[in-house]
């Protein structure tokens, strides 16, 4: 199977001028089921894998989302690159909705951190995250955002909290005083999985609102964010479109032996049971 190029968004992505749909994929994992079934298809001579975060019709909460299941199901089509378009709040005046910026950074507010690793159940591994975002993915988009015309950010901290609620003004302001960029509710525990599933991974972050800091304006809301979402799909279809050709064709990448050095156990003591688990991410090491 050759490598593949993930993407995780909306479900209206796949509809890109020139994607042949050939296949659709209802992907059994042993987290459980991913967020929906994976649309498959050609573009510009490309294999690529799309995913609707949130299932398509919107189902599925921020907090009820299955990351892992997500991921696996990526990685069991031998994705290794994964783009990652995401909604996101503003947290400086300078960054303005319909603008995209492209995160270097994360910082993790969320709560279930237990659900956003794949180790454990015998195996311990601790993959280096110091440089979470893959700087050659990243360098394509915002190589493309340029060529476009696209007011695009390089770089940036995307704060992530759990949801499915809005922040309060009081976390708001917090948020903008620890200096952090945008913020948002799905996409660190998908930078740590696919750094543990050996893809490279970099994200659109499609900035909808000012969060609810910017007090001259009305506070976020769900219909807000809706207006500028459609907007910036049209946007991220055009750096899709851009950046996939462009995307190397061999995983050679660092990220793509994120694992070397990382696996704490020993080959002898892993219980078979985990191995089989995790089987299209150890598999190069069985």
């Amino acid at each position: 199977m050759d490598p593949a190029i993930g993407i995780i968004g909306g479900s209206g992505l796949y509809e890109l001028d020139g994607f042949e749909m050939t296949d659709e994929r209802v992907v059994e994992t042993p987290f459980g089921p991913p967020s929906d079934a994976l649309v498959g298809g050609n573009f510009a001579g490309r294999k690529v894998w799309f995913l609707p975060r949130h299932g398509r019709g919107h189902r599925i909460l921020p907090n009820e989302i299955n990351h892992r299941a997500n991921v696996w199901a990526l990685r069991s089509l031998n994705v290794r690159w994964l783009v990652c378009v995401t909604a996101v709040g503003s947290l400086r005046e300078e960054y303005h909705p319909r603008d995209v910026l492209l995160p270097d950074q994360y910082f993790d507010r969320t709560s279930r951190r237990e659900h956003h690793t794949f180790f454990g159940r015998g195996i311990a591994a601790h993959v280096g995250f110091a440089e979470p975002v893959s700087a050659g993915l990243r360098t394509i988009l915002r190589d493309c955002a340029s060529a476009a015309g696209i007011r695009c950010h390089d770089g940036g901290t995307y704060v992530n909290m759990d949801g499915p609620a809005f922040s309060t003004r009081a976390e708001s302001n917090a948020n903008r005083q620890l200096g952090f960029d945008v913020i948002g509710m799905t996409n660190l525990p998908e930078a740590k999985l696919a750094r543990e599933a050996e893809i490279a991974l970099a994200t659109l972050a499609m900035i909808t609102d000012y969060d609810c800091w910017k007090t001259d304006e009305e506070p976020v809301t769900a219909e807000t964010v809706i207006g500028h979402l459609q907007a910036n799909v049209a946007t991220a279809k055009r750096l899709l479109s851009a950046a996939i050709p462009l995307i190397p064709t061999e995983p050679n990448w660092p990220e793509h032996r994120s694992l070397d050095g990382a696996i704490m156990t020993g080959r002898s003591l892993w219980p078979e049971a985990t191995v089989t688990e995790l089987r299209p991410i150890l598999e190069r090491f069985c």
